[in-house]
């Protein structure tokens, strides 16, 4: 199924939609401010695991990021957040950064793993914060890379839609995604660390 959204309005219905998609355990492609992503709620395991299928990656060994709405929700999956880090956060997102940080008990649960950090995105882009909204929890997110040797990224959601009709749920049309993914910061340790360049230069 393709859902086209508009970034500009997102239309209610058809983010209470996708949401629906989601609360019922799909798999869904969806824009965000860098590339397209693929992803579920974090509370469907078997969704989980067949994203994890999906991107070929083994779940126990996953970078995968969490896509929320705001920061309000994010110490529901992570250990105390320093002050200096949080101000950092605040502002750089919404925006094209993964924020690296200790997570709480609740985070090995979804990964059925030891995992000790989490990815947190919070992107720039209406779509994907409305329907994550309208889910009333984080979603699990990686990114969909191509095979392409040029491109590592595939743009264009309608190509998207053809590659991966067969394998999710629905693909959500916000327009051309951008082919740079996000910068990704380490703050798990004492000191800041910069593990990916991509887009967006922190402030």
């Amino acid at each position: 199924m393709l859902i086209k959204i508009y970034p500009e309005n997102p239309n209610a219905k058809e983010v209470q939609k996708a949401a629906e998609i989601l609360r019922n355990g799909g798999v869904i492609i969806y824009p965000t401010d860098t590339v397209y992503g693929i992803g579920c709620s974090i509370d469907k395991p078997k969704a989980v695991q067949r994203v994890a299928r999906i991107r070929d990656i083994n779940l126990e060994k996953a970078n995968f990021s969490f896509i929320f709405h705001d920061l309000s929700h994010i110490s529901d999956y992570t250990k105390h957040i320093a002050n200096d880090v949080f101000k950092m956060m605040k502002r750089n997102l919404p925006g094209p950064f993964t924020f690296v940080l200790e997570a709480n008990n609740n985070v090995p649960k979804i990964f059925k793993s030891r995992k000790k950090t989490v990815g947190i995105r919070i992107p720039d882009n209406s779509i994907i914060r409305a329907i994550v909204k309208e889910l009333g929890n984080p979603i699990l997110s990686s990114s969909i890379h191509d095979e392409d040797d040029i491109i590592e990224y595939t743009t264009d959601p309608e190509l998207i839609h053809e590659k991966y009709m067969d394998k999710v749920d629905a693909v959500i049309d916000g327009g051309f995604g951008d082919n740079e993914a996000s910068t990704v910061i380490d703050c798990s340790g004492d000191e800041f660390e910069i593990l990916r360049e991509g887009k967006g230069i922190l402030e």
